[in-house]
C-alpha cells in the first residue's frame, strides 16, 4: 500500500505549474470573493465557474470530488440543516419542523452560509492538491517568512494525511493480530480502543523526532538559508496574482457601494 504524506497529488497540468504562492492568493482571492461580494449568487457561481473547472483542469478532479462527497457535502448539508431550523428570519413560513419554523428567508441564509463554506473548503483542497508541501515551504522562506511560520504551516497542512497513513499502518497491524474491525458496528465501535493508543503515543514520539531532525538541520540558525531546488516565479504568475486581487478589491468596493 502506497501511503503519501501530503494531500498533493503529481499531474502535468497548467495549476500544477503555477508558483505556489499564485495558488494560495487564487484560493484566498475565490474565498474573498465568496463573502465579501454584495449579490447572493456569488458563491455558487464561484463554485460552478471557478471551483469545478479548476479542478479538471489541475487533473485532479476524482480526488477532489472523492473528498468532496466524503467530507465537504456531508458537513455543508448538516450546516445548512441547523441553519434553516434556527436562524431568525421574518418571512413565509414553509414549514414547521417539531415546533420550529422553517421559513423561507432562513432557507436563503442557510444556503448562502453552506455554498460559502463549500467553497472555502473546496478553495483549499483545490491548493492542497496540486501543490507540494516542499516547494509551498521553499517559496515562503524565500519571501522573508521566518522558518518557524513556514514550518507550522507545512505540519498543519501535513498532520491529516499523516495521521491517515499512521491508523491505516496500525489497523493493518492490529488485524494480523486478530483484532475485529470489519463486522456489527458494536464490535468496530470496540476496536477503536486498541487503535486510539498507539496513534496517540506514536504521533507523540514523531513530534520529538521531527524535532530533533529539524535542530540538527540548523532550523534555528539566523544564516540566509539557501535551497537546491528554485521555485519560479514567471511574469504570468505576478500578473495572475495582481489580478486576482483587484477581483477582491473590486468585491469589497461593491459592497461597501452597495451597503
Amino acid at each position: 500500500m502506497h501511503e503519501r504524506l501530503s494531500f498533493f497529488i503529481k499531474r502535468d497540468s497548467v495549476i500544477h505549474r503555477l508558483n505556489p504562492m499564485t495558488k494560495v492568493v487564487l484560493a484566498l482571492s475565490l474565498v474573498l470573493v465568496a463573502f465579501l461580494s454584495p449579490w447572493y449568487w456569488t458563491p455558487q457561481i464561484v463554485f460552478i465557474v471557478a471551483i469545478i473547472p479548476l479542478s479538471f483542469i489541475a487533473k485532479v478532479s476524482r480526488q477532489f470530488w472523492n473528498f468532496f462527497l466524503k467530507v465537504i457535502l456531508p458537513t455543508v448539508t448538516f450546516l445548512f440543516m441547523m441553519q434553516a431550523v434556527f436562524l431568525p428570519g421574518e418571512s413565509k413560513v414553509i414549514f414547521n419542523l417539531f415546533g420550529l419554523e422553517v421559513t423561507e428567508l432562513s432557507i436563503q441564509l442557510a444556503l448562502r452560509n453552506a455554498t460559502r463554506i463549500a467553497t472555502m473548503v473546496s478553495s483549499f483542497t483545490i491548493l492542497l492538491l496540486t501543490t507540494h508541501p516542499s516547494e509551498l515551504m521553499s517559496d515562503l522562506t524565500r519571501r522573508g517568512l521566518p522558518g518557524q511560520f513556514a514550518y507550522v504551516i507545512i505540519s498543519s497542512l501535513q498532520i491529516i494525511p499523516q495521521m491517515q497513513a499512521k491508523a491505516q499502518t496500525i489497523i493493518s497491524a492490529q488485524r494480523s493480530r486478530g483484532l475485529d474491525t470489519e463486522s456489527s458496528f458494536l464490535r468496530r465501535a470496540g476496536a477503536i480502543v486498541p487503535l486510539v493508543g498507539p496513534l496517540v503515543f506514536g504521533s507523540l514520539v514523531e513530534v520529538e523526532e521531527r524535532a530533533i531532525a529539524i535542530e540538527s538541520r540548523g532550523f534555528t540558525s539566523t544564516h540566509v538559508k539557501t535551497s537546491l531546488h528554485e521555485v519560479p516565479d514567471t511574469n504570468a504568475d505576478k500578473a495572475i496574482r495582481w489580478a486576482l486581487i483587484f477581483f477582491v478589491i473590486l468585491s469589497l468596493a461593491s459592497r461597501i457601494w452597495l451597503s
